[in-house]
């Protein structure tokens, strides 16, 4: 995994209280939504303000930001744009 995507796993855990698992056991590119992790709205606002004060990014409530929220690897693409 690329640095961002595990510090954005590290995040995820630590910020949302997902223990026990790890940051490694969180794949890249499986839903935060829906899926194994079926993370809810309150845990979309729980990441998306731990996305606004780790990385300085903010994103808006609207369609793109739940494309952007799809998985760890759908976030770190969207930080990386925005740092270019």
């Amino acid at each position: 995994m690329d640095d961002t995507v595990v510090r954005l796993a590290k995040v995820l855990v630590e910020g949302l209280q997902l223990q026990p698992l790890t940051p490694a056991d969180i794949d890249p590119d499986e839903p935060l939504f829906g899926g194994r992790l079926d993370l809810d709205s309150v845990d979309a606002l729980e990441l998306v303000i731990e996305i606004e004060r780790h990385f300085g990014v903010q994103l808006q409530d609207d369609a793109e930001s739940r494309k952007i929220l799809y998985s760890l690897r759908t976030i770190a693409l969207h930080l990386g744009s925005r740092a270019s």
